[in-house]
């Protein structure tokens, strides 16, 4: 699988990766949440990491990764892409380029702690608050 870089032109695309990959993981966030956070995704989140992603045969972004300082920030697949190996190139990759030690998972993600876990981090500790303050507790994880 071929990890590419990001372009800004290529923001809106992953902003609907995001927001499919988020609707299939993440029951716990309501519509109200999604749309606060789209905003802040598209204009802080992604110009503030190292982007690279994955595109399918048709050339559309089926999954991406951001990286921040040896920390994956994020990582979201497209739902319908979800268990071909998309995630876990982005994270391979991530790994070799990026030299990745951390990441932090929305603890009440059971599918994305346990791909961590597969992948050989472990659960460093916990907060019951997510980085904006919303009450999602986060599991900060470690290699």
């Amino acid at each position: 699988m071929i990890v590419e870089n990001v372009l800004p032109s290529d923001y809106a695309e992953m902003l609907v990766v995001w927001e499919n990959s988020v609707r299939a993981t993440h029951d716990f966030i309501t519509d109200e949440d999604i749309e606060f956070f789209k905003p802040i995704i598209i204009e802080q989140a992604f110009p503030a990491v190292s982007l690279r992603c994955t595109k399918n045969d048709a050339g559309e972004i089926i999954g991406f990764i951001g990286v921040h300082e040896k920390k994956i920030e994020m990582l979201f697949v497209l739902n319908e892409a979800r268990g071909q190996g998309v995630g876990k190139a982005l994270l391979q990759y991530a790994l070799t380029e990026f030299d990745v030690a951390e990441v932090d998972v929305n603890e009440q993600n059971p599918q994305a702690v346990g791909f961590y876990q597969r992948m050989g981090f472990k659960v460093a500790s916990r907060s019951p608050l997510d980085g904006m303050g919303k009450p999602f507790p986060i599991l900060h994880m470690t290699l």
